[in-house]
């Protein structure tokens, strides 16, 4: 980011990514900031366009509705140098179309709020697709055995540690939760993410999911945003959560709420045959449910919490 850099603030700034990447490092470097008061995907192409926009820091699911707006198509966004987020997995099918439709990739990162903004960053020599990239500047990550907390090799999945100067120092007047999620090794203190991931012989990481967000499918254990990223890849949706619900057999099964494309139309059965194209038998979603839309945060993340509370209540 420079002087001359345009930056598009489409995250509030009560939150990390809209406080430090979208104003912050705007004031730092005396860029122009174009706001956006209110999420809106054409709004937003419009001002892209209007203000010639370079930089946007962004969560995925705004992405997905930049590029699913019939009204992006008649847009110039070719001024765009760099998209760059985190907050959840940016799908690979999405990246491609941004790609295709922009000739840029997106730059996933991956931090929050108890780290004051990002703890990795993909360089921008080096992007990679579906991953987190390398720790920052002075901070340091491990992969560990969530139940041992003993550090586990290359490729193997464990629960993501952190450590750096941005690490928080707790929770305000939540002295448990704070001891909850603190750990002492190798002589310093590292904040338990609560996220599954590996990290490659490269020193890259990637994230699997939620550790509370594992689906145990009869004993097979299921990650949902494995499957959110190839649901992805389907022509006809828009968006998807994959949750968890209750069976009578299974104990817990997969469950898909679905949002699709204008004008697509899709049954149930569709769906469940194209998983069973693409996955493993026991990944399939066994539950579909279509809706108009998902429910979503303040800062426009996807609540899959919410729809998986529904489901077992």
């Amino acid at each position: 980011m420079a002087p001359y850099s345009v930056t598009l603030g489409t995250a509030p700034m009560f939150h990390v990514t809209g406080m430090q990447h979208s104003m912050n490092a705007s004031l730092y470097t005396g860029a122009t900031v174009a706001l956006l008061p209110r999420w809106d995907p054409a709004v937003a192409a419009y001002m892209i366009e209007r203000y010639r926009v370079t930089h946007w820091a962004n969560v995925p699911t705004m992405v997905v509705d930049l590029l699913a707006h019939p009204d992006t198509a008649g847009r110039d966004l070719s001024s765009l140098r760099n998209i760059f987020g985190g907050g959840a997995s940016m799908p690979e099918a999405v990246a491609q179309k941004l790609f295709e439709l922009c000739g840029i990739e997106y730059m996933e990162a991956y931090g929050m709020t108890e780290t004051i903004s990002q703890t990795h960053m993909n360089p921008p020599g080096n992007l990679r697709k579906q991953c987190l990239g390398i720790p920052t500047f002075d901070t340091e990550s491990i992969v560990v055995d969530p139940e041992t907390l003993q550090e586990l090799p290359c490729n193997q999945t464990g629960e993501i540690l952190s450590t750096g100067p941005q690490l928080f120092h707790g929770y305000w007047n939540n002295e448990e939760a704070t001891r909850a999620c603190m750990v002492e090794l190798r002589g310093k203190r590292w904040f338990r993410t609560g996220d599954l991931g590996r990290i490659d012989e490269d020193g890259f990481f990637y994230i699997a999911d939620r550790l509370k967000r594992m689906i145990n499918a009869a004993g097979y254990k299921v990650w949902p945003a494995e499957l959110e990223a190839m649901l992805y890849k389907h022509s006809d949706i828009k968006e998807v959560a994959i949750v968890s619900a209750p069976d009578g057999r299974r104990g817990e099964t997969v469950k898909a709420y679905v949002v699709l494309k204008d004008e697509a139309s899709m049954s149930a059965d569709d769906l469940i045959a194209w998983c069973r194209l693409h996955m493993a038998a026991y990944k399939v979603p066994r539950k579909v449910e279509f809706v108009d839309a998902l429910p979503r945060s303040g800062t426009g993340k996807i609540q899959w919490r919410t729809l998986q509370e529904r489901e077992w209540s």
